[in-house]
């Protein structure tokens, strides 16, 4: 692989700082299914100050920071102007590669910047520049779609039913203020998509004056990052995707099999291991009767915080109890003893998980891009009986009330009515084909992004290699030692990684109460 000295990475800094390039037409034809979004204006990178966030990120201090320029809407002229915050931090190697590598964050609406320290700790900024962006109407954006109604909910939240007719009201009306403020300041909802959010990349590749980057995102931004290299294939030298939403599955119904697939399997590595069986017997059987007691009864309790504050009431019922395995609330390890403890009048540890949501960063998330998002491109053609149909099929004999909620987000389709934007979900649900090199990272215990969603994707890109992590959850890299040494070599080696670590690897032993 290609290395520049110290010398030649000072010049293309004094490159970056002064470039402002037009941005480059998008890969597929005007138009077209799936096609890039056409510019009304040229897009440019003006140099700034870092953003100053919430907490310290020390290689901020370091980094060359600025906004990227785009339009709102570059299909729409006259489409007025918004502002991305970008970074881009230094390889700590004396002679970094030459292409940098670019971040494309979770979400859609995760608080980019705050990623960074995860991302340096991973080693990502070790031998290449890390460049990351705030996707648009992200944390220091203009505009922000932050939502502070939809943070005080979340705060009220685990005091309620999750699935009850007052969290319902309560939501939408968060919701609805959300979007009447945010269309008050003339922000275009529909604008914040995928397509434009790749389209923005795009952008800030030819801005910065680079010739060639390597791509990683998790999560949503694995939806992103395919849906990049589909219409923006330029310029691309590989990508590694992290915990997989592959575009053409991207469909609400989604999460009731990628529920299963990680909750199952880490009932499953139960069993497979004989004191976790001995001591716990039968936990499929445990869960689904905690499930069905819990949605007949629901508990009112009291819990601190776990890293924190005054306790608050929390409510436990079936669909609580999914939401938190789902949301890896309780760790991997510890679910056994959890669910035998529930079962045996001690729901403490799900308490304390639940009790977790009271505590809301106010801002951190971008909700309006969230919806924008799933509203366009993930709900579009499911029925909410859809929904419920996977449900039943992912759990079967499971409470109608619980499984009538898409895990992870509850009151979907009532919530998109009020969001109301256009349906972009027959340009974006598409498969990328690809010959660029990738490398697919899953987690067994994934139950937000399923493991199997990366044997869907890599079926139409041929050069991948795919690689799961026995015992991990949602976002690999950060978890796995052995993870990040993958990544490393595949970066270093785009189609010939260094795979090895893997075979001997497998969960870590599960937590043994006494009886």
């Amino acid at each position: 692989m290609a290395k520049h000295t110290r010398s030649a990475a000072a010049a293309a800094a004094l490159a970056f700082l002064a470039a402002i390039a037009a941005a480059p037409a998008g890969a597929a034809r005007p138009g077209a299914p799936g096609a890039a979004p056409a510019p009304s204006t040229p897009a440019r990178f003006v140099p700034g100050p870092c953003p100053k966030t919430a907490e310290p990120v020390p290689a901020l201090a370091r980094a060359r920071c600025g906004r990227l320029e785009v339009p709102e809407d570059r299909a729409r002229p006259g489409s007025r102007t918004i502002r991305l915050a970008a970074a881009v931090i230094p390889a700590t190697s004396a002679e970094p590669a030459a292409e940098p590598v670019v971040f494309m964050a979770g979400g859609p609406g995760g608080e980019t910047f705050d990623d960074i320290p995860v991302l340096v700790d991973a080693g990502l900024n070790r031998d290449h520049d890390l460049i990351v962006m705030a996707q648009r109407g992200n944390r220091y954006d203009e505009p922000n779609l932050a939502c502070p109604e939809v943070d005080r909910f979340n705060a009220r939240y685990p005091g309620l039913g999750y699935d009850s007719a007052e969290a319902n009201r309560l939501m939408l009306e968060a919701f609805t203020k959300c979007r009447d403020r945010l269309t008050a300041d003339g922000t275009d909802l529909g604008a914040y998509n995928t397509l434009e959010n790749a389209a923005d990349f795009a952008d800030l590749r030819t801005a910065l004056g680079i010739p060639r980057w390597n791509v990683y995102g998790y999560s949503y931004g694995s939806d992103l990052a395919l849906t990049y290299l589909r219409t923006h294939p330029e310029g691309v030298r590989a990508v590694a995707l992290d915990s997989l939403t592959p575009p053409q599955a991207a469909i609400l119904p989604w999460g009731w099999p990628s529920a299963r697939e990680g909750t199952g399997a880490v009932l499953a590595a139960c069993a497979a291991e004989p004191a976790c069986k001995s001591r716990y017997p039968d936990l499929e059987r445990t869960l689904t009767e905690q499930v069905r007691r819990l949605e007949a009864k629901p508990l009112t309790l009291t819990a601190r915080p776990p890293k924190g504050g005054e306790p608050v009431k929390v409510v436990l019922d079936g669909g609580a109890l999914l939401n938190l395995l789902v949301a890896n609330a309780v760790r991997p390890p510890d679910v056994p003893a959890a669910l035998d403890e529930l079962a045996h009048g001690r729901p403490e540890r799900f308490a304390r998980a639940r009790a977790a949501d009271s505590v809301q960063a106010a801002g951190m998330t971008a909700h309006g891009l969230t919806q924008s998002v799933a509203c366009a491109e993930w709900v579009p053609g499911a029925s909410e009986s859809d929904v419920l149909d996977a449900g039943r099929e992912a759990f079967p004999g499971w409470p109608r009330t619980v499984l009538a909620q898409a895990p992870q987000l509850p009151f979907e389709h009532d919530v998109c009515r009020i969001w109301n934007v256009p349906d972009r979900s027959a340009e974006q649900r598409t498969a990328t084909v690809s010959r660029v090199p990738a490398l697919l990272f899953s987690g067994t215990f994934d139950a937000k992004t399923g493991a199997s969603f990366a044997r869907d994707a890599a079926r139409t890109l041929s050069r991948s290699t795919s690689v799961r992590i026995p015992g991990v959850t949602h976002w690999v890299v950060p978890q796995s030692p052995c993870a990040r040494k993958v990544l490393a070599s595949f970066l270093a080696r785009p189609t010939a990684p260094d795979t090895g670590c893997v075979a001997g690897l497998g969960p870590a032993p599960f937590t043994l109460t006494p009886k």
